[in-house]
């Protein structure tokens, strides 16, 4: 009887390893695997809903939250990157934002922190496009799940922590409960809003600069650090965003 017992458990042991080992790798075929792409139309709708979300005012008025997210992370994981200490970020209802980092206040470091700001939702949008296009659907939501959660451990105000939860919370439950179709259209509508949002605030920074109620800006904060005129980094805020645009829609759209 003793002789049964301890070869049973053994065996139990190994059947346990095993479905966790099966466990684990449906998880990681799960996020890590290829998804097949969505149909064109759904492909185009969503394309559709993001311009309808991104032209109108009113919209636009409430969208811009998530790319103030988005630009804001692109000022605190850039300054993390180039050795700054990120001591919080802050977001506003009137969808402006903070983001204050410690560190040298010259140099490599806060030139490129300064200027990750208004290209960070449309570069975010290019690599979600490559992330769909080569059909990874489920790891760019986790991804970006990860990187909300992360973000929310640095927010220092209340309407900060509701809106990266909200937003957050969103991704949450489409990663883990919706279908995979669900799943495809809700990330295809994300990344054409990164990318068609991305590039509405240059314009808007553009027209407040022309009435001079811009001139703390990410630009006038570059031209100071680096002497060159604001404009020039107006300009290449636009081209970033336009060739994100363009680079990240054609591989959306399969082309």
């Amino acid at each position: 009887m003793i002789s049964t017992v301890s070869l049973a458990a053994p065996a139990a042991e190994g059947v346990r390893a095993g479905l966790a080992s099966a466990s684990a790798a449906s998880l990681w075929d799960r996020v890590f695997g290829d998804q097949p792409p969505p149909d064109t139309w759904v492909v185009l709708a969503t394309a559709v809903l993001a311009l309808a979300v991104v032209v109108p005012h009113g919209a636009w008025r409430l969208a811009r939250n998530a790319i103030t997210i988005a630009h804001e992370g692109g000022h605190g994981l850039v300054a993390l990157l180039t050795g700054r200490r990120l001591q919080g970020i802050r977001l506003h209802s009137d969808t402006s934002g903070l983001t204050v980092s410690r560190g040298k206040p010259t140099g490599a470091g806060m030139i490129l922190t300064a200027g990750a700001g208004y290209t960070a939702p449309p570069l975010i949008g290019l690599g979600g496009a490559a992330l769909l296009a080569a059909g990874h659907i489920t790891a760019f939501l986790w991804l970006a799940t990860a990187l909300l959660i992360a973000m929310l451990f640095m927010i220092r105000n209340a309407y900060g922590v509701l809106t990266v939860v909200l937003t957050g919370g969103g991704f949450l439950v489409v990663s883990w409960l919706a279908g995979p179709q669900v799943q495809a259209a809700f990330a295809y509508a994300v990344v054409w809003f990164l990318l068609l949002g991305g590039v509405r605030p240059a314009f808007e920074l553009q027209a407040k600069r022309r009435r001079g109620q811009a001139g703390d800006s990410d630009a006038d904060q570059l031209s100071r650090l680096t002497h060159v005129p604001p404009a020039l980094w107006l300009f290449l805020f636009h081209v970033v965003s336009v060739c994100s645009l363009l680079g990240g829609g054609s591989w959306l759209l399969g082309m």
